[in-house]
């Protein structure tokens, strides 16, 4: 096994393990209410759509990652610093996503929200630049990484919108966080390393 794929799977593999903690995070900020009441039940619904939106989000956010590691050709300095920024910024879902829960109706809550997901997707984004300076000398390699990073940009501008948006409409932020997975629902096609 050469020694930059070693180096690539103990990447993944810490950053699949960071990832694991921040769900296993997020679920346990879920309390069961201690009335057997459909009404009890219902006052925890907030709490459990966010819960279930940030699931899916870092869901989305693994899969992506875990195709752009596979396309890593090599792995450099750049390369670990730009996947920890990103791992920052996810570790901080499971705060945001309960302080959205608890205050779904406050701007505040919905704009941090907002913005943490912005500073997820930046960082997707400069892994992609990454990719994208590997893969210059293979022009369909460097297109399919040139549209993927459209997307990326888009997603990305979504979500630094939903920011201010949240002081004017919570719910045209809420649409906007439910837009955004949808367009990620499929994830990427995996790219085959280049020998």
């Amino acid at each position: 096994m050469p020694d930059s794929e070693m180096t690539t799977g103990r990447l993944e593999a810490f950053s699949d393990g960071v990832i694991a903690i921040i769900v296993t995070i997020m679920v346990l900020e879920l309390r069961a209410r201690s009335q057997p009441t459909l009404a009890a039940l219902w006052k925890v619904t907030p709490i459990f759509l966010s819960y279930g939106l940030s699931f899916l989000v870092v869901a989305i956010m693994w899969v992506n990652r875990h195709h752009l590691i596979h396309a890593v050709h090599g792995v450099t300095a750049r390369l670990l610093w730009s996947n920890l920024y990103l791992l920052f910024w996810m570790s901080l879902v499971p705060f945001v996503t309960d302080y959205l829960g608890k205050n779904y109706h406050e701007p505040l809550a919905v704009a941090l929200y907002g913005l943490d997901l912005f500073l997820c997707s930046s960082a997707l984004y400069l892994l992609r630049i990454i990719l994208v300076e590997q893969d210059s000398r293979d022009g369909n390699l460097a297109d399919y990484h040139r549209s993927i990073q459209r997307k990326n940009v888009f997603s990305a501008a979504l979500y630094l919108s939903s920011v201010p948006v949240a002081y004017l409409s919570v719910y045209a932020s809420f649409f906007t966080f439910a837009l955004i997975p949808a367009m990620y629902f499929l994830p990427e096609k995996r790219l085959a390393k280049q020998e």
